[in-house]
């Protein structure tokens, strides 16, 4: 037991015995211990006004009563408590203005906003690239100053893993990212940068790529053309010479499927998005691709298989998803040992529609899976050069595909081959009115 609470019981026992010698001396004993008994009380009683007192007046650690015994230890607890919340509250302060002196500086706006979306807090970067001022602007809703509609949408639908680019509220010649960072209690961080210049290097680098791309174009046909004629050639050639003449035409042809790749990808990245969207016969769309596979393949003689779901329709751009399921199923090709297995679907599930296309190639290594939608980027140089791939399949892909609210999805194993999936969502389906049974294309199941 404490050892105040000892001596509680001894000041307890004292006053028993007091009142009892007094209460025989006297003749009212009762009377006697009722005092004693009321003494000690009246005793607690004060103490515990002065600390109700102290609780709903000042609460500084200054002010706390004195008092003996086990009142005294437990406003001495009280005292030590409060100047331990006093020293955490101090560092929390001074973390909280380094913090703010930090963010005062960069170049960075930074804004705090609360569960409701009311300003806290912003540094003085704000005001110069969304208009939001500190103090003045504190606990304003932040959808009241940025009016624009992408800001809202995106501050509110809550899918904050890409970054928002949009003009700046302030300066309309400004382009800003905007990051939202949510954090404690609904509480939600807003990181806005300028990135105009990256922007302007970015569109730079579009028009630099078209332009070349268009004006290597002409030159490049022309000399693919002189080289076929040259090949064609039956008297005045040596065997050698026609060698050379054989490389030099594959080697402008490849060029010329770099080229024409660069400018569809131009074209996709700068093209605005489409006003009216057309119903694509994506059934019949697969049976063109699959041909051309076929002709792609030529004497390594793959297994190509077509299943696709006749009813199902998908609204979108056709020259746009035959350029994307083109190159997914050359990739497959061109990836796929002679006589191997390649496997074209198009079918819908919970998840929404799907492209797929199944194949027995190599397969590839988890490592490189996130790299492949990347211009130019290559897992084998040597094996994709001389398949004639340009490096920019996958990344027109991409682009289609978002173009059109849908993702690529990609599982690969070494050694087994690999799955690559179009996902497109439900909004994009439509159903004619034929059947929806999922049926083989009119092309025959198994190609030669």
């Amino acid at each position: 037991m404490h050892q105040h609470l000892w001596r509680e019981f001894w000041i307890l026992a004292g006053i028993a015995a007091v009142t009892l010698v007094l209460g025989l001396s006297t003749g009212y004993p009762l009377l006697i211990a009722v005092a004693g008994v009321g003494l000690y009380i009246g005793v607690h009683l004060r103490n515990l006004q002065r600390l109700h007192t102290w609780l709903t007046h000042n609460k500084r650690a200054d002010d706390v009563p004195d008092a003996a015994g086990l009142w005294g230890d437990a406003f001495n607890e009280i005292r030590k408590l409060l100047r331990q919340a006093d020293q955490r509250s101090d560092r929390l302060t001074g973390m909280i203005e380094r913090f703010q002196n930090a963010t005062a500086v960069m170049p960075d706006a930074v804004v705090i906003l609360s569960q409701n979306d009311e300003i806290e807090w912003a540094n003085s970067a704000a005001g110069q690239l969304l208009g939001i001022h500190f103090p003045r602007d504190a606990g304003m809703r932040v959808g009241n100053l940025i009016r624009d509609p992408e800001f809202v949408d995106y501050l509110h639908d809550g899918e904050y893993a890409e970054l928002l680019e949009l003009p700046s509220p302030e300066k309309m010649d400004t382009v800003v990212s905007v990051q939202v960072v949510p954090y404690g209690a609904s509480q939600k961080l807003i990181i806005v940068r300028d990135v105009t210049r990256v922007v302007r290097l970015e569109q730079t680098r579009r028009t630099f790529v078209a332009n070349a791309s268009h004006e290597l174009r002409t030159p490049l046909t022309v000399l693919a053309g002189y080289l076929e004629t040259l090949q064609g050639m039956q008297n005045g050639l040596s065997d050698e010479l026609r060698k050379h003449f054989a490389t030099m035409y594959e080697q402008a042809a490849r060029m010329q499927r770099l080229v024409n790749d660069l400018l569809t990808l131009s074209r996709l990245e700068t093209a605005p998005p489409r006003a009216r969207e057309e119903t694509v016969d994506v059934p019949g769309l697969l049976a063109g691709v699959a041909e051309q596979t076929e002709l792609l393949s030529g004497v390594q003689r793959h297994r190509i298989t077509l299943d696709a779901d006749s009813d199902l329709r998908l609204l979108g751009g056709r020259d746009e998803l035959t350029s994307a399921f083109s190159n997914i199923a050359n990739n497959a090709v061109r990836h796929t040992p002679k006589g191997g297995a390649i496997e074209l679907r198009w079918y819908t599930d919970a998840a929404g529609a799907k492209f797929e296309v199944r194949d027995t190639g190599e397969g590839i290594a988890p490592e490189h899976i996130p790299h492949l939608t990347e211009r130019f980027y290559r897992v084998d140089t040597a094996r994709s050069r001389a398949s004639g791939g340009t490096g920019l399949g996958l990344s027109i892909v991409k682009h289609v595909l978002a173009r059109h609210d849908a993702e690529l999805r990609i599982e690969s194993e070494i050694g087994k081959g690999s799955v690559f999936t179009c996902l497109f969502p439900p909004a994009r389906i439509v159903r004619t009115s034929l059947h929806a049974a999922t049926v083989d294309t009119p092309n025959p199941a198994i190609l030669p």
